[in-house]
Parts: structure tokens; sequence; C-alpha cells
């Protein structure tokens, strides 16, 4: 049985995670800060604070897996400082708090076009956590890439809806992918049997064959 942390849990992938987390017999329970309260759930623990960090700080029980899904846009965040805010730093402290709580995994979604070196703001930050996470020294760290994200958002991304068309026809590498895929991919890797490497990255290619419904029987137990 393990016990697990979910960063970002009201987002598109977040949702969907939580649920198949939910169902998944090998989970005894399911930590998961967020700024406001969550419905009362099966096996959730969720403390809550503006902070998330802060909500985490509240956890002493040790876990074993951390999923991450935080993630947000420079016009949502509203700056550079507050979108890095979010995708940078709230990522690399809570990995590294619950890294102090004995996980051994760490599960992290990032972007296609992660690049520490890139011109671009939004490339760099993604890559620069990602380089923070890896320095982190995890037993087993997972970076996600997904190109284009599909599905209904809390909060619409106008600019995703007027995209996606274009991106369900491009080569798979850049194709889009819905956010219930990502997810299942996330489980699914996290519970497979199958030795894990001290990193993995996983594109968009991986993605989808990690993410391809049904979930394997024996993540149900």
């Amino acid at each position: 049985m393990s016990r697990v942390v979910l960063l970002g849990a009201t987002g598109l992938i977040g949702q969907e995670l939580l649920k198949l987390l939910q169902a998944n017999s090998r989970v005894e329970v399911i930590y998961a800060p967020t700024r406001r309260p969550l419905p009362t759930q099966n096996k959730l623990v969720n403390p809550c604070h503006e902070d998330v960090r802060v909500a985490l700080a509240q956890l002493h029980e040790p876990v074993d897996i951390v999923f991450c899904c935080l993630g947000t846009t420079r016009k949502q965040a509203g700056s550079k400082q507050a979108f890095r805010f979010v995708d940078y730093t709230l990522v690399v402290d809570s990995a590294a708090h619950a890294k102090a709580l004995g996980a051994t995994h760490l599960l992290t979604v990032s972007a296609m076009s992660a690049n520490a070196t890139s011109p671009f703001f939004y490339s760099r930050i993604k890559g620069e956590m990602e380089a923070a996470l890896r320095q982190q020294g995890w037993r087993h760290l997972t970076l996600v890439r997904p190109s284009l994200l599909l599905g209904e958002r809390t909060t619409p991304r106008p600019l995703e809806h007027v995209s996606a068309p274009l991106f369900k026809w491009l080569p798979a590498k850049w194709r889009a992918i819905e956010g219930k895929a990502v997810a299942r991919a996330l489980m699914n890797h996290a519970f497979s049997p199958e030795p894990k490497a001290s990193v993995t990255v996983l594109e968009a290619e991986e993605l989808r064959a990690w993410g391809s419904p049904p979930l394997a029987p024996e993540l149900h137990g």
C-alpha cells in the first residue's frame, strides 16, 4: 500500500489523477494540499493554505510517491515573477519537503519545450525546474513533457482552445494530448512493476502509450 502526495489536485491533470488514485487499491492515502478545501472524498487528506508549501508542511507522516501537477500561465499568474513562483519555486520546494518525508519517487508534469537555456521564458523556467529536481537526488524522478493539453479546465485558456484543432493533426511528438491520458500515464508509470531508472523523461509519444486505456488490471489489485 502506498501513501502518495498529489500537488495540483484542482488542475486539469490533477483532478483526473485524484480520481484514478482513489480507485487504485494500491493507494492507502492521498495527501493533496490545496489553497481551498476540496470536497470530502475517499482516502483524501486535504490540508489547506494560501501557500501550498505551508499546507504541505502540515504533513508529518511518511509518504512514498509524489505526483506534481502544479502549473500556470504567465497571463494567469499576472507577472513573470508570479509565474516563476508557481512553476519553479512551489514545485521545487514542495518536492524537497516530500522527499524529507521519505518519498522515493517524484513524477512531475513539465513541458515539451523545457530547456534551461531557452531564450523563451516559459521553456526556460520549465527547464530550470527540471534541473533543480534532478539536483535533489531522487531515487526515481519522472519528468513528463506533454504537448498541448486538451480537456475542460476550471479556468479556460483561450489560446489552447484556439490551437487545439491544429495540434490534433501534427506529428506525434507535437500532437495535443488529453489531460486524462496524462493522468493515466502518471499513475500507470508510478505503479508499473517494470524497473525504473533514476531519471525517466516521458515525451509525448511515450505518454500516449502509458496513458492508453484501459488501465493495467494489476493497478486495481
